[in-house]
């Protein structure tokens, strides 16, 4: 029999020689847990906060991590700026989406809007029932396009130019993100590539836009938006909205071009060529 606990509080709770496996934590909150001899083999987490975390006498063998680094320290070394290193030697581009002036962030932009535009190319290879499908329970290729106009009208459309509600109904928030009233969460709905591409050349358009005038002076600034809904922020970094808008969009299409490649190698690569009509 399947135990379920809904909106407890098991706040010091002990498990002791208990077997958890096949269980699913979701919204489930473990800071300042402790464990001890606990067996993670196969384990999948996401979308978790590990600040703080200590793990003693463990061993990490054929573990995948991928994520923001920052202070992580294995077996006396820190490993997050080697990784860093690494990452931009792989990809040069990659250091020019962290830049500090007006200029900088207009080139950052460039190179987003040219690097996408050749995975949209990439990706109407495939047919269309494939840009649909979600890898490794990952959003698929036309979901992560959606919840990047999510991210634009979230931190240039309300945050920088004030649209308190920039929504379309196709955007999709992070999964993890509360439920509130006005917020689009449609993840089961299936648009046309075309149709939520419309969308992204609009939310692209505002961020070009936002760019194009962007001045050392904005950059220095604050914006505030206490106004209920999401973001909500006091005081908040003009130059963060900005990055937050360019991590987005750099580490999505890099998501999206792993799942292509897997999609490629499964043989769902290319689009079916139309019958020639006699």
């Amino acid at each position: 029999m399947t135990s379920e606990f809904h909106e407890q509080d098991l706040t010091g709770a002990r498990f002791e020689r208990v077997t958890l496996s096949g269980s699913t934590f979701n919204r489930v909150k473990l800071d300042g847990a402790s464990m001890r001899s606990v067996d993670f083999s196969g384990t999948r987490i996401r979308g978790a906060f590990f600040e703080g975390t200590r793990l003693r006498g463990v061993e990490l063998v054929d573990v995948e991590i991928s994520g923001e680094l920052g202070h992580v320290v294995v077996n006396g070394v820190d490993i997050a700026p080697l990784v860093d290193a690494e990452l931009n030697r792989r990809m040069p581009d990659r250091a020019k989406m962290r830049p500090a002036d007006a200029d900088g962030f207009r080139e950052a932009w460039a190179i987003l809007e040219r690097l996408w535009a050749g995975t949209v190319a990439r990706a109407r290879t495939f047919p269309e029932a494939s840009l649909h499908r979600e890898v490794d329970e990952e959003w698929s290729f036309i979901q992560t396009l959606r919840h990047l106009n999510f991210a634009t009208g979230a931190w240039a459309g309300r945050m920088i130019l004030g649209d308190l509600s920039p929504w379309h109904p196709l955007d999709l928030p992070w999964d993890e993100a509360p439920e509130w009233a006005g917020f689009p969460w449609d993840r089961a709905a299936r648009p046309a590539l075309d149709e939520v591409l419309a969308i992204r050349r609009e939310r692209q358009a505002m961020v070009r836009r936002v760019m194009e005038s962007l001045t050392e002076e904005q950059l220095a600034s604050e914006v505030s938006r206490p106004e209920p809904g999401w973001p909500q922020a006091d005081s908040f970094p003009f130059r963060n909205c900005l990055r937050i808008i360019l991590n987005e969009e750099w580490e999505h299409r890099l998501y999206a071009e792993r799942d292509l490649t897997i999609l490629e190698k499964e043989g769902a690569g290319q689009a079916p060529v139309p019958e020639e009509q006699g």
